[in-house]
């Protein structure tokens, strides 16, 4: 950042930065590119080098910029307004560049009303606590062509969807720099080599968008087209985005349209008026984390959001925005008990502006990038989310499976003992798999706030809690639906995630942990050379149950397939401490049945019990087919086996 006092002294001038058709836009809301016009810019105006500044402040009695350049001078450089009723205060300010630091003095019209608030639409911040915008040019060049050419390939409903989910501030610290944040060109190479060692298909960051308290891992933002510069700048998340798809590796981006923090240099209270928050406190404050709610009514913030989701696809290159609680915007009474909200016209608790501006951000993302992804984190039974919006939908492309996740962490924590007593919470989430177009989520919303590490959940001695883990994971990998597992859960990780502290590298010196890693790279490996376990994971006839019942012997199995391909796997699960010998499986075909993975193989940790590579089918009727396999099935142990004819 530029230092310096009254560098810059004189007039704002106006320019024609801003069109009359982007005000027609902008107050329709439907002007999904505001960060080309609102914010600030580097241009030249014919004549001079500078910067044309444009806020959104409809309340306010006088807009002025203050900033290092005239040593936050509030009198100095004030803006006009448009007369145009848009609420736009506009102005080219002569001699600013990259790195001038600055904010919008707003007095309102209310209240004598006074603040300095940062930019909206700034493109880089201060790093926290400082809380200013920073003018910036986001010109980079990439160098991921290739990536963004054949991204359908990677990124389509019917291909190979395993997430790593990583908070970037927390995955990898440097102890030698007292601990302290790689920057995002480090985790770069770091992150690519890791993931793509453990062969994820993608990444998806906890949001890295500009939020003043580091303890709310992004979900309290303030800077929507911003990334946080605790890790570097705007070109060095580029670079971090550059690399990863370079080496093959898609980025997801987490994305919080449903509520902001009441800071005071922020969105709240921006103009004097609740302005991007709804007025009425039982529909504009969420009671749960403390923070504003969009006023989704309003054209312009409904613009705003979505041009943010576009910008983040557009500039960053992003494969896909993963949508924060959604639930929260969707219902009135979110959180609220009765008395605490307003039901919507029909007498509904259905928030019928919050669903409006769901369909129009889903449709607006889709027809400019189709090859991208919009992924709903959504916790209730609402209908077709993961739907068109032609016939009713919401218009995501995913949704997250939180029935499934809560079920079946439910199920493992269980003592063996006691399962056969709970297999319904083993078999459920197949009954409405494919009512949406779900992805099995094992995040971090399940390893902080005194919930524990997923290896701490398990039940049992060291190795049990060890092969339970295997077990969870070797089930969501052949369970249908797009995968997710949190940074850590992949080697056994031993404590809660903490935000302040590098994860628990030092496990895998161990050969459990190790043996853990080694099962997921082995899972992701085989998931994304098998099309049975992904192309049709949204199809009824992409699954078929072989055996549901055995909830005595806790023992479940059944087959993926592909219906393009005939590819089969079948899949048997044994979910209690005890051997099984000579267990009869029935099977569609005969032949010879490849044993391709064991959770209880050594390597993993196990104690080596299974079917020495194999088994041959004989024409025994079983389970309704007319082969069988008789199978040993390892102690808490989940086999994968492939018809080799």
């Amino acid at each position: 950042m530029k230092d310096g006092i009254n560098r810059i002294t004189g007039n704002v001038h106006n320019i024609d930065h801003i069109t009359e058709h982007d005000i027609y836009l902008l107050k329709e809301g439907s002007h999904y590119r505001l960060y080309d016009k609102l914010g600030a810019h580097i241009i030249n105006n014919g004549k001079d080098n500078g910067a044309a500044f444009a806020v959104w402040a409809p309340n306010a009695e006088r807009v002025s910029v203050t900033g290092d350049f005239n040593g936050w001078n509030s009198e100095s450089h004030a803006l006009y307004a448009r007369q145009d009723g848009s609420g736009i205060w506009e102005g080219f300010i002569s001699g600013i560049s990259g790195g001038d630091i600055y904010k919008y003095h707003i007095h309102s019209k209310y209240n004598n009303f006074r603040a300095e608030k940062g930019d909206p639409f700034a493109f880089y911040w201060e790093q926290p606590p400082k809380t200013a915008s920073v003018v910036w040019n986001l010109h980079y060049e990439w160098n991921d062509s290739e990536w963004i050419t054949n991204r359908n390939q990677h990124n389509s409903l019917n291909s190979p969807f395993s997430v790593y989910e990583v908070h970037l501030g927390s995955w990898r610290r440097v102890m030698k720099r007292e601990n302290e944040f790689l920057t995002y060109r480090e985790i770069a190479h770091e992150l690519a080599d890791y993931v793509k060692e453990m062969e994820f298909t993608h990444v998806e960051l906890l949001p890295v968008t500009e939020h003043p308290f580091y303890g709310s891992w992004g979900y309290q933002t303030t800077g929507y087209f911003a990334p946080t510069s605790r890790y570097g700048s705007p070109q060095d998340f580029m670079y971090l985005v550059d690399y990863l798809h370079q080496n093959g590796i898609g980025v997801i981006l987490d994305w919080v349209p449903s509520h902001f923090p009441s800071d005071g240099h922020g969105l709240a209270y921006f103009d004097g008026t609740h302005l991007y928050e709804h007025a009425d406190p039982k529909m504009g404050f969420h009671p749960e984390w403390k923070s504003y709610i969009f006023n989704y009514s309003r054209n312009e913030v409904r613009a705003f959001l979505i041009s943010s989701a576009i910008f983040w696809i557009e500039k960053y290159h992003i494969d896909a925005l993963r949508v924060d609680a959604v639930a929260s915007m969707l219902y009135l009474d979110y959180a609220r008990k009765e008395g605490e909200w307003i039901p919507n016209k029909y007498g509904g608790h259905e928030n019928l502006d919050a669903i409006n501006l769901i369909k129009r951000l889903n449709e607006a993302v889709y027809i400019s990038n189709p090859d991208v992804q919009m992924i709903a984190e959504e916790s209730t039974s609402w209908p077709m989310v993961s739907r068109p919006t032609s016939i009713g939908g919401l218009g995501f492309g995913m949704k997250w499976n939180m029935g499934w996740m809560h079920d079946i962490l439910k199920y493992f924590s269980k003592d063996p003992v006691y399962r056969k007593s709970h297999h319904k919470e083993l078999t459920f989430s197949i009954w409405y798999a494919f009512s949406e177009n779900f992805l099995l989520p094992l995040s971090h919303d399940e390893v902080v706030h005194g919930k524990g590490s997923l290896i701490g959940k398990m039940p049992g001695d060291e190795w049990q809690r060890h092969a339970n883990l295997r077990i969870l994971f070797g089930y969501m990998f052949a369970h249908p639906g797009k995968k997710l597992l949190f940074m850590g859960g992949e080697f056994a990780q031993l404590k809660e995630w903490d935000h302040d502290e590098s994860l628990e590298w030092s496990n895998l010196q161990y050969p459990l942990h190790k043996g853990i890693q080694n099962w997921v790279k082995d899972l992701n490996r085989f998931y994304k050379k098998e099309t049975a376990l992904y192309g049709s994971d949204f199809a009824e006839d992409g699954f078929e149950w072989i055996d549901f019942n055995d909830c005595e012997h806790s023992i479940i199995s059944f087959i993926r397939k592909d219906k393009d391909t005939d590819d089969i796997v079948l899949l048997v699960c044994n979910a209690t401490p005890v051997p099984r010998h000579n267990y009869n499986v029935g099977v569609p075909s005969g032949g010879f049945w490849k044993e391709t993975l064991n959770s209880d193989a050594e390597m993993y940790g196990g104690s080596g019990c299974g079917n020495f590579g194999g088994i041959q089918a004989v024409k025994k009727a079983a389970h309704g087919r007319a082969y069988s396999l008789s199978l040993t099935l390892p102690p808490l142990g989940i086999l994968f086996f492939k018809n080799s004819n």
